[in-house]
């Protein structure tokens, strides 16, 4: 395996972690609430935040790595341009999908 393989692969499990993170906080946030009566708004907080950020450390670390091996190439090959910025869009994108799933959790509350 390469080491791009490998990198996207602990990324995309990065995130899947983080999202399941989010989700079983609320989950367990619920069952605080049906249990106590109380508000279990703050575990939701954590979750979305917890989503968030894990989502863009991932994102900042993809965007990191492709970006300076894409300037190296464009550098080579001026015409692959294009095709780093589709890359970069992809990592740019785990970042947003942190923010629908922290979205998705707050309005449950």
């Amino acid at each position: 395996m390469t080491k791009k393989k490998i990198t996207f692969g602990i990324l995309f499990v990065f995130h899947l972690v983080a999202m399941f993170f989010a989700l079983s906080l609320v989950n367990a946030a619920e069952e605080v609430q049906a249990t106590a009566g109380s508000e279990p708004t703050g575990m939701g907080y954590i979750g979305a935040g917890i989503a968030v950020g894990l989502a863009c450390i991932g994102s900042a670390y993809a965007v990191g790595r492709i970006g300076s091996a894409g300037i190296g190439a464009v550098t080579e090959k001026p015409e692959l341009m294009g095709k780093i910025l589709v890359f970069l869009g992809l990592a740019e994108g785990i970042a947003i999908y942190g923010l629908i799933i922290a979205i998705m959790v707050l309005n449950k509350f």
